[in-house]
């Protein structure tokens, strides 16, 4: 059975550029660095969930939907591309956020409310729950005679990754440009959509590149266990081929640090550093952890320096916003 990708709806400025990060390999003293700027794939809709966003969006444009419904954490990247992808293609938006109660409305949650998304608040506890929720409210909807579309949390399911998929061809299509070929590729990882993409991607297409996730929650198994179901998925509904045990699903374990959505003190400053170094804004959720996990690889000679690795830069910037109080 060939790979077949179902049609897509054009949200994402790509291609997204490479940049090579000089300074901070020599300050890492290790691989050369590279960047993927997935933090320009739009303005409001910045970050990597827009990617996946052109395939749920379509088929919820297909299937006549008149809302979106998703779900996150107070400061979820995915939710805020939500909620701005709907406002673009003329559909509202409802998000079913973690911890929100008696929060300020700053960061993502700000432009959340900016562009008019409803937003239910729930409790961590509720939030275990969540996919009975976010269906409830679509059943509510349709008693009102509204059609909602429900995108699972960071719209990790195989139509969803099918927009990294797409992502890695582009990859390859900038290394044979660039006259680059990269020994590894590493991407931060919250709900598995993304490093699953890059690896049906990276077989679809037929890069060299180990694939590698740093976790910023959970732990490895469950996360291999996760990117596993989403592979398996996309195999069965979409005709990939790639056949690839658990075991192989590379996860940096370790760097999940104080929890999910909170820092330590290394992290912001490793923010600092390389915003000063670089230019390079990272988030505090997301790709503050990854590239805290490479530094480290880096030191204990996991990455050497005969090689090229490629960062994934996911977004994120507005959860810097609500974290300000951290920085100096």
């Amino acid at each position: 059975m060939s790979m077949q990708l179902p049609e897509r709806y054009a949200l994402a400025h790509t291609p997204t550029p490479i940049e090579k990060l000089a300074r901070l390999s020599q300050l890492f003293e290790g691989p050369e660095l590279y960047l993927k700027r997935d933090d320009l794939t739009g303005m409001g809709k910045t970050g990597n969930k827009v990617r996946k966003l052109e395939f749920l969006v379509a088929e919820a444009l297909r299937e006549g939907a008149q809302l979106l419904i998703t779900c996150g954490g107070l400061q979820s990247n995915h939710a805020r591309a939500t909620a701005l992808t709907a406002a673009k293609v003329g559909l509202k938006s409802h998000l079913v956020l973690r911890d929100s109660a008696g929060s300020d409305t700053d960061g993502n949650l700000f432009i959340d409310r900016l562009v008019g998304a409803e937003v239910t608040s729930i409790t961590p506890q509720e939030f275990e729950q969540v996919d009975d929720i976010m269906h409830r409210l679509a059943e509510d909807y349709a008693k009102q005679g509204v059609k909602a579309y429900v995108i699972p949390e960071g719209g990790s399911v195989a139509l969803g990754a099918l927009g990294y998929v797409v992502a890695m061809e582009e990859v390859s299509r900038q290394m044979k440009t660039l006259h680059l070929e990269f020994d590894h590729i590493i991407s931060a990882v919250g709900s598995g959509g993304t490093l699953a993409g890059m690896l049906l991607g990276k077989s679809a297409y037929g890069l060299k590149a180990q694939i590698h996730g740093v976790n910023v929650c959970d732990d490895a198994p469950y996360f291999q266990e996760r990117v596993s179901n989403i592979i398996r998925e996309a195999k069965r509904k979409y005709g990939f081929e790639l056949n690839l045990p658990k075991k192989d699903i590379n996860i940096i374990d370790g760097y999940v640090g104080k929890g999910y959505g909170l820092n330590r003190q290394e992290e912001i400053e490793l923010i600092k550093l390389v915003a000063r170094t670089e230019g390079i804004i990272l988030d505090p959720v997301y790709t503050v952890k990854a590239m805290f996990g490479l530094k480290d690889q880096i030191r204990k000679g996991r990455f050497t320096k005969s090689e090229k690795v490629l960062f994934w830069h996911t977004g994120g910037i507005f959860g810097l916003f609500p974290k300000r109080g951290l920085f100096f």
